[in-house]
Order: C-alpha cells, then sequence, then structure tokens
C-alpha cells in the first residue's frame, strides 16, 4: 500500500481540518482568481522582457473583457557572471529581474495594490554563439513567468476589491 492506515488516518483528518478551517481553492469556481479573470488590463513597457511579462500576466489572469482595473507594470533587468573558468572565460550568467506594479481602478483613483517582486534566472555561456543566444532567451522567458506568478499570486490574496 502507498499510505499505512495510520498515515491515511492522517490524511484524511488533515483534509477535513483544512475544510472546516474556511480554506478553498484560488481558482475555484467564484473564488479569488475568478473576481480578478478577464478585469484586469495589463499595462508594460514595449520591450521584450515586458512583452513576455505582459503575456504571462494575461495569460494568469484572462484577457480583459469588461476591465474594472488596470495594472501598471515597470520592469527591469541586470545580467551578472555567476561563473567563470580558471582561464577567465566566463561559463554561466545569472539574469536578475525586478518588476514593480500597482493595480488601480480603471475610472482612477488610488492604488489598491503595489509593490515589487526580484527573481533571478541563470544560463550556459558554453555552447557556442546560437546555443548561448537560445539560453539567454529561454532564461528572459522563465523570468517573465517567475515575476507574472509573483505578482498574481499577490493580487489574489487581496481583500475584497471593490
Amino acid at each position: 500500500m502507498w499510505f499505512s492506515e495510520p498515515g491515511r488516518r492522517a490524511l484524511l483528518l488533515g483534509a477535513l481540518a483544512l475544510g472546516g478551517c474556511g480554506f478553498a481553492p484560488a481558482y475555484g469556481p467564484g473564488n479569488d482568481a475568478a473576481r480578478l479573470r478577464g478585469k484586469v488590463a495589463v499595462k508594460a513597457p514595449a520591450s521584450f522582457p515586458g512583452y513576455l511579462l505582459r503575456a504571462r500576466l494575461l495569460d494568469r489572469l484572462g484577457a480583459p473583457v469588461e476591465p474594472l482595473y488596470e495594472l501598471d507594470v515597470e520592469t527591469s533587468e541586470e545580467v551578472e557572471q555567476a561563473a567563470i573558468s580558471a582561464d577567465g572565460a566566463v561559463l554561466r550568467y545569472r539574469l536578475l529581474g525586478r518588476a514593480s506594479y500597482a493595480l488601480r481602478p480603471l475610472a482612477g483613483g488610488p492604488a489598491l495594490a503595489e509593490g515589487a517582486v526580484e527573481e533571478f534566472a541563470g544560463y550556459s555561456a558554453t555552447l557556442g554563439t546560437v546555443a548561448s543566444d537560445a539560453a539567454e532567451r529561454d532564461a528572459r522567458e522563465r523570468l517573465a513567468v517567475l515575476l507574472a506568478d509573483q505578482i498574481v499570486t499577490r493580487l489574489l490574496v487581496l481583500p475584497a476589491l471593490p
């Protein structure tokens, strides 16, 4: 058996405890994610990192059908050397990303939520020019996913929005 008898009992009791404390999945019908789905217009910089971040945010929040809010996002990236060989050649890079965000009502007014998130993604530089360029692009895409997911997670824990 996968679980022993005491293990199954503990699992069932844990599930009952979560249900009793008001725990509800964020992506269930009518829950936190549903109240934002299709209601957030995303404004991001006209750059490759901005494009990637906006695409992931729209993937998670849905295309704005009836927008009530505007999410204004600013991004920055920095590349640093992460590993250097004994002869001085760079073997690995670290891509550091930061995204500042502010969620405002589309009708105007003060920000309902604002903050900044930071993440990093690494890539190898030892594969040759074409492969290193592809690895860098992949790292930028992974970084955008990480940043966007952190922003969405923070938006999902907001108290009820007007």
